[in-house]
């Protein structure tokens, strides 16, 4: 699992404590947690010497449990984690989705955005001025950016910026999730151009290679599909409104729609690089 909160601390407010039990216990419909899973669930998130039942409901208990452990941030950060963890859900897989979405509706509000890309749980930093986390994007990512990229400082790098795309697009940061997107796929598609084919740019200024280019030689060598390559070029142009002028000129303003195009486009580049990775 993956700690990646961005801060040292994680201090969450006392109606955050109480979300959080309510999504623990499974109630509304949620992952249901009887008295003995729920010892085990702390257990699974790395929790020792916890307190055994003594007669209170299993929503105190648990309330109890968080309130006494509230400082260590630590500790915080075990449950949250193993609440996105797919190993929690084996019997009912499709409960992980709605159990990340119960709780990015009210983490949001401490700065905090769970998410599992690739199956690795990872707890993001996100802005909770910006309102509700948004819908997830349409295509799902399979790949890390560990699968894609061999030099592990630029993945780690790339890693860095897709969460921060993903924080942009979960928070209704329409524009700057857009020019992030954009800068990303030129950043792997170039990356992935070096380590698998430099040949392919010898003959190239990598000052001034664009990322229509990249665009086409990865297609060409097959590395990414064709409907990527489309629409590929399409997020290529609305990477261009980090120009405010051009976004002036063109009278368009991307909302939700274009970012699950460019959603669309990122994670189907990502799923292809990783699928096409020479062995």
């Amino acid at each position: 699992m993956t700690f990646a909160s961005g801060n040292d601390t994680l201090a969450l407010d006392t109606n955050t404590l109480k979300e959080l039990a309510r999504v623990i216990c499974g109630d509304d419909h949620l992952y249901y947690r009887g008295v003995r899973d729920l010892i085990r669930f702390f257990a699974n998130a790395g929790w020792l010497d916890v307190l055994d039942f003594d007669g209170e409901s299993r929503s105190q208990w648990t309330l109890d449990r968080l309130t006494e452990r509230r400082a260590d941030s630590t500790a915080m950060e075990q449950v949250l984690l193993r609440l996105a963890d797919a190993r929690e859900y084996y019997e009912e897989p499709h409960q992980l989705a709605k159990v990340l979405q119960a709780v990015n509706a009210f983490l949001v509000h401490e700065g905090r955005r769970l998410e599992n890309p690739g199956g690795r749980p990872r707890l993001v930093v996100c802005d909770p001025s910006l309102g509700h986390p948004g819908e997830q994007a349409p295509v799902e990512l399979k790949a890390t950016m560990a699968d894609i990229i061999t030099d592990g400082g630029m993945a780690q790098l790339l890693q860095h910026r897709l969460d921060e795309a993903r924080t942009c697009f979960a928070n209704g940061a329409h524009i700057a999730a857009v020019i992030m997107l954009g800068s990303l796929l030129e950043g792997v598609l170039l990356t992935v151009v070096q380590e698998r084919d430099a040949s392919l740019l010898s003959q190239r200024d990598l000052k001034r290679i664009n990322l229509g280019e990249l665009i086409d030689i990865c297609s060409r060598a097959r590395w990414i599909d064709a409907d990527v390559t489309s629409f590929s070029h399409t997020l290529r142009d609305y990477r261009n409104f980090v120009h405010p002028h051009r976004e002036f000129r063109e009278d368009h303003r991307p909302d939700r729609d274009t970012l699950n195009v460019a959603w669309y486009v990122v994670n189907g580049a990502l799923n292809d690089l990783a699928a096409n990775h020479p062995q």
